[in-house]
């Protein structure tokens, strides 16, 4: 009773340090909001999208974890219909990867997210992943969306599609060979990936290779993002006080490299003090995996958890040129409403999880 207890009380742990990370945004997107041609509203819209997530995350936390896995078919076709409105109807810079519904800009690629992974936890929660046939029909639920999403273009959400594959195909009891197998079929069919993506898309992998090939062009980004990261030393510049992203040297400060304001004004102490917020947030979640007998569950925890570890690792490495620009947000700090509201359903499937699937 007393291990049970412990437990339990650990439910409310990983809402609080959800809200530290979300706070750190906060703080991160109203320091952006100061700069000399940063757009003063980003503060506030965050606030709201930040409101309006609450919303439909108290929503979901009133339902039991299991009814996702009963309707999982229908939300997969819904998630289908959304990305071919989206090609359809779409908008973006350079993209399709927006519906306007009013004053709200909705993006159907952040949300296949946790639908793709909802449906593949159902589906493999009952199979012999080993089987062919299995392994197949989990490789088409994920290859639709992935080719939908890849189409729009956005190459970096596409990659968290095949993560969320692999992590969830690998728990469902998947072989070491049949990954190996997998990622080898997934190198031998690059250059076809290659030859599919946008020209700007192939300059970015270009660029990642050698930033000073386009340094005022395609370079640019990466090669200011470097500058901001190392010109806020050990301590930082302090709160309100970055030059890099109050000028505007660097572009998209607010979303793909938000990092990079952290890095500026809170230095690499502030950089470590976020990975540490990290690893406990992520610690959490795979507490929560291990106290669940529930395979679907599992799977989906695990799901959740690959999505948070990925795109945080990616969004990092992508803000040092440790991996190419590919538009991944920094989970609960980068400016999205989509990205946000995402991200808060997710802890509270998990927070579900706890509550309704004890080994106890």
């Amino acid at each position: 009773m007393l291990e049970h207890f412990k437990y339990l009380c650990k439910d409310k742990k990983l809402i609080l340090w959800m809200y530290l990370l979300i706070f750190i945004g906060l703080l991160l997107l109203f320091t952006a909001s100061k700069g000399v041609f940063a757009r003063e509203g980003l503060f506030l819209k965050q606030c709201l999208w930040l409101v309006f997530g609450m919303i439909i995350a108290r929503f979901v936390r009133r339902l039991d974890y299991r009814d996702f896995q009963k309707f999982s078919p229908f939300l997969y076709i819904g998630l289908l219909f959304s990305l071919f409105a989206t090609l359809l109807f779409g908008r973006g810079s350079g993209a399709s990867r927006w519906i306007k519904l009013g004053w709200f800009n909705f993006q159907p690629s952040e949300f296949a997210k946790i639908i793709i992974l909802i449906t593949l936890s159902a589906y493999f929660a009952n199979k012999d992943v080993r089987k062919l046939p299995v392994l197949l029909v989990g490789l088409i639920i994920t290859g639709v969306p992935f080719f939908f999403v890849l189409k729009q273009p956005d190459l970096g959400t596409a990659f968290i599609f095949i993560v969320i594959f692999l992590a969830i195909f690998y728990q469902a009891g998947g072989s070491k060979k049949q990954i190996v197998a997998l990622l080898s079929i997934g190198v031998l069919s690059s250059p076809v990936l290659w030859f599919a993506m946008k020209p700007y898309q192939q300059e970015r992998i270009l660029t990642f290779i050698n930033p000073m090939r386009d340094p005022l062009g395609k370079g640019y980004n990466l090669i200011q993002s470097i500058i901001t990261i190392g010109s806020g030393g050990f301590w930082g510049k302090g709160f309100l006080r970055g030059t890099q992203t109050k000028l505007a040297f660097l572009p998209e400060y607010h979303t793909d490299f938000i990092f990079c304001v952290l890095a500026e004004e809170m230095g690499f102490f502030g950089v470590i003090l976020i990975l540490l917020v990290y690893f406990v947030f992520f610690k959490l979640i795979a507490e929560i995996i291990s106290y669940t007998a529930d395979r679907f569950a599992i799977l989906m925890g695990t799901g959740i958890l690959s999505v948070f570890v990925a795109q945080t690792i990616i969004n990092i490495s992508m803000t040092m040129g440790l991996f190419p620009v590919v538009g991944i947000p920094l989970p609960f700090i980068s400016y999205g409403g989509s990205s946000l509201i995402v991200s808060l359903i997710s802890v509270v499937l998990l927070v579900n999880i706890k509550e309704n699937s004890l080994m106890f």
